[in-house]
C-alpha cells in the first residue's frame, strides 16, 4: 500500500469522527436554552411560602388582609379606633340623623326577612342570623320588650345603652358576622326588622323578661 492510500484510508477514518463530536455539541448547545428556560418555569420555594398575597387572590377579598383563620375584623384596616374591641365606632351602627327606614308590602318584607335571616353571604365568616338563633336560641329574656332597650352585647362592645332593633341588627352585622352594616334606608334592613319582629312576638322569655322600668 502507498503513502498516499495510507494518509487517505486514515483521513477517511477521521471524518465521522469529527461528525459526531460536532453533533454532540450541537445538542448540547440546543439543550442549555430549553433546560434554562424549564428552571425558570419552576416556582422557587420562597415563592410558594408566601400564600397570602396580592397574586393568589386574597387581596381581592375586602375582608382578607390577613389570613382568613386568623379572624381579621373588616374594619381594622382602615378604621383609627383599631384599639377598641371592634374598631368599628358605635356610630357606624347608630341611627343616623333624619334616617327614614325603607317601607314596603310587610308580608314582602317578612318574607326577604326570612331568607335574609339565613343567609350566610351577608357576613364575611360564613355565619348567619339563625346560625345562632335558630329556633329563637340564644335570645336575651329582653328580646321580648319593645325597642329601644338595653342589649349587653352592644352595650359592653359599643358603648350604646339602648337599641332599636334596627341598631341591634348592624350590631350583629359588624360584630358577630364581621361584615359591613347594612344600608340604612336599604329594603334588606327593613325586610330583617320585619322578620324579628314576627319572631319576637312568638319569643317566650325563660324566665320571664324583666318590665322596663
Amino acid at each position: 500500500m502507498s503513502a498516499f492510500q495510507i494518509s487517505q484510508k486514515a483521513l477517511n477514518a477521521t471524518i465521522p469522527l469529527a461528525s459526531m463530536a460536532s453533533a454532540a455539541v450541537l445538542t448540547m448547545a440546543l439543550a442549555e436554552p430549553i433546560m434554562a428556560a424549564s428552571n425558570a418555569a419552576k416556582p422557587s420555594s420562597t415563592a410558594l411560602s408566601t400564600p397570602y398575597t396580592a397574586q393568589n387572590g386574597y387581596a381581592a377579598n375586602k375582608y382578607a388582609v390577613t389570613p382568613p383563620s386568623q379572624g381579621t375584623n373588616p374594619c381594622a384596616a382602615t378604621n383609627p379606633c383599631i384599639a377598641k374591641a371592634y374598631p368599628c365606632t358605635a356610630q357606624e351602627v347608630k341611627r343616623p340623623a333624619n334616617y327614614k327606614p325603607y317601607q314596603g308590602n310587610e308580608s314582602e318584607l317578612v318574607t326577604l326577612g326570612s331568607k335574609l335571616f339565613k343567609d350566610k353571604l351577608l357576613s364575611s365568616n360564613g355565619l348567619s342570623c339563625d346560625t345562632c338563633h335558630q329556633g329563637l336560641n340564644m335570645f336575651q329574656p329582653s328580646f321580648s320588650r319593645p325597642y329601644p332597650h338595653e342589649v349587653i352585647m352592644s352595650k359592653n362592645q359599643f358603648g350604646m345603652s339602648h337599641v332599636f332593633l334596627d341598631e341591634m341588627i348592624q350590631v350583629c352585622m359588624v360584630a358577630p358576622m364581621a361584615a359591613a352594616p347594612l344600608e340604612w334606608e336599604s329594603k334588606e334592613l327593613a325586610a330583617l326588622v320585619a322578620y324579628i319582629e314576627t319572631l319576637q312576638r312568638q319569643f317566650k322569655p325563660n324566665p320571664p323578661a324583666a318590665k322596663s322600668p
